[in-house]
């Protein structure tokens, strides 16, 4: 190897040449130009054992003096500057970093994958874990080794040191899903306090109905999706309503909010099945929140622009279990002084158009109509209809670049219709995993908002970590124009499934379909039922649950077996 490397050296000039072997570099360091061609050495493992020298890595790093005699800098595993614990959780940086540069020595860390998860507190963020190493306040490494160069990139030349107040640079509306569900469990204080600290715009709250009638805020009509309940006393309370959702739950109409304040929280792991798990340190922590603390947290924040409400189910509420979600969210808001011109927005949202009509005939408050398909485009009545009750429209991430087997395809037509029509169009979900990425993102998800946002011109970003986007309208390179570095450019659809050779393309999928207004229009909602107390849930009329979609009659048993496979999933 050594005369391979003198041999090409004559017609090459490296700019690099790393070993772990100190002989071979020791063999080599007079034959090189240390300004033209640096020498780094790799460390392995500590305990792994140089071949040359027969001392471990561990050792040799103690002796850093030495090691600069014939190199001019050490690349070693990001492990060795800032470790983490066996629950993949950081431990305080070593003083590696600062003990080389006093030596002289160049620092370059190892081993950054975007699709290998490396410790919790990045929350599956590759490009925050990037910025841990060149932007901590203490020191910075002088390189990295990556198997996605796109994200080193962007975080060395968009992101490094922009400071807590930096500019806001994109106006593309930053919302909510559930809080920074990605870092605690849903519709928790903690949750959502870390949205607003995160620099989320406006923060969103699914309003659920307890039995006594008191509206509070929860990802789903089911509690088992997100606390403990089925493993509670409360697990009796099981039973199958397919017109809500199939198979069984304890719902939240069933209990008391005194019984529902005090279930223990659960984080929501929705790529479990891949085994990524979201912050198990807190995993069951927080407290939910009714809908009047929710305001009351929501209304001083200055950072906000608006507050998301989300309504879903009123028809069975109203109808089956005598809830009227609509009076009880109007009644709220009006309490906590958000009938009042004020500077936050009030956005209600929701998949039923009749539900919007009636906020509409109720107050004044800014429309969302939630498109719960998948869609290609909007027929033209469809979108006139959309307009004669909603300001904005959110659609679903494949509405908006579907994808084949995870290959972006091409964009659709759905923004520029929907907003041709003067309709804002926010977009769900945008979560850190990579699984959730189509793979022209490269496993990052700032790719992924970057080419929604500049590439698609999306209004508004619905996330589970509010940090990455908000972070990402702050950075460096937005605003520059043709001066934009090509790593910031958004993907081109279909430029990757192009290169696919024919014998492996996967098969031809068909188009899209697009709304229509059948799927828009819906029956008015029906008036609140008088419900005795002692009344079972059970019901023989249909309602739309999403986009005006019928369901079947609810029936209602205990499903024990159901209920406790549930709670092992979230244990």
């Amino acid at each position: 190897m050594r005369s391979f490397v003198l041999s090409v050296s004559r017609s090459v000039v490296f700019s690099y040449i790393s070993s772990p072997e100190v002989g071979f570099l020791r063999s080599i360091a007079s034959r090189f130009n240390p300004k033209t061609t640096k020498l780094v050495f790799r460390f392995m493992r500590q305990s792994d054992v140089d071949p040359s020298t027969n001392q471990t890595y561990g050792s040799l790093l103690k002796n850093l003096t030495f090691i600069k005699t014939f190199a001019s800098g050490i690349l070693v595993p990001k492990g060795y500057i800032w470790p983490v614990d066996a629950t993949l959780y950081l431990q305080s940086h070593t003083s590696l970093v600062s003990d080389a540069h006093k030596a002289g020595l160049e620092v370059f860390a190892s081993d950054f994958v975007n699709d290998v998860p490396s410790s919790f507190n990045y929350s599956y963020d590759p490009l925050a874990e990037y910025l841990q190493f060149v932007d901590n306040g203490d020191f910075s490494v002088d390189g990295v080794l990556s198997d996605f160069p796109i994200t080193p990139f962007e975080a060395i030349g968009c992101f490094a040191h922009l400071g807590t107040n930096a500019t806001k640079k994109d106006k593309t509306l930053v919302i909510s899903k559930y809080g920074a569900s990605g870092d605690y469990p849903a519709c928790t204080d903690l949750a959502y306090n870390k949205a607003i600290s995160d620099g989320v715009d406006v923060l969103d709250c699914p309003v659920q109905m307890s039995k006594d009638g008191t509206p509070f805020c929860l990802n789903s009509i089911d509690l088992i999706e997100s606390t403990t309940v089925a493993q509670s006393s409360f697990s009796k309370f099981a039973m199958t309503i397919p017109e809500i959702k199939s198979g069984s739950g304890i719902f939240a109409f069933n209990l008391t909010w005194n019984d529902i304040k005090i279930l223990t929280p659960s984080i929501l792991n929705p790529f479990a099945k891949y085994r990524l798990f979201r912050n198990p340190r807190s995993k069951n922590a927080g407290t939910l929140l009714a809908l009047s603390d929710f305001l009351s947290l929501t209304k001083n924040q200055t950072s906000l622009s608006g507050v998301a409400i989300i309504v879903e189910n009123a028809a069975y509420l109203a109808d089956k279990q005598g809830l009227s979600v609509i009076d009880a969210v109007i009644g709220a808001l009006s309490k906590a002084g958000y009938d009042k011109p004020g500077s936050q927005k009030v956005y209600i949202q929701s998949t039923n158009s009749s539900v919007l009509l009636k906020f509409k005939e109720k107050t004044s408050y800014e429309l969302v109509y939630k498109i719960d398909e998948t869609v290609g485009d909007a027929a033209n009545a469809a979108v006139e209809d959309i307009k004669s009750f909603a300001s904005s429209v959110v659609v679903n991430k494949d509405s908006v670049i579907p994808n084949n087997n995870l290959f972006l395809t091409a964009y659709t037509n759905i923004v520029p219709k929907l907003k041709n029509a003067n309709l804002s169009v926010f977009v769900e979900t945008f979560s850190n995993e990579f699984v959730s990425q189509a793979w022209d993102f490269f496993s990052d998800p700032t790719v992924e908002i970057n080419s929604y946002i500049e590439g698609a011109q999306i209004d508004g970003i619905i996330t589970d970590f509010p940090k990455t986007a908000d972070r990402y309208r702050r950075n460096k390179c937005l605003g520059l124009g043709d001066n934009k570095p090509t790593y910031m450019e958004p993907v081109q659809p279909g430029g990757l499934f192009g290169l696919i050779t024919k014998e492996f393309l996967p098969p031809a999928e068909a188009p899209l379909p697009p709304l229509t207004e059948s799927e828009v229009a819906e029956s008015p909602l029906p008036p609140v039922a008088k419900i005795a107390p002692a009344s079972s849930p059970n019901a023989r009329t249909k309602f739309p649950q999403g986009n005006s979609q019928p369901k079947v009659t609810v029936c209602f048993f205990l499903s024990t077996l159901a209920v406790f496979i549930a709670s092992l999933l979230l244990l």
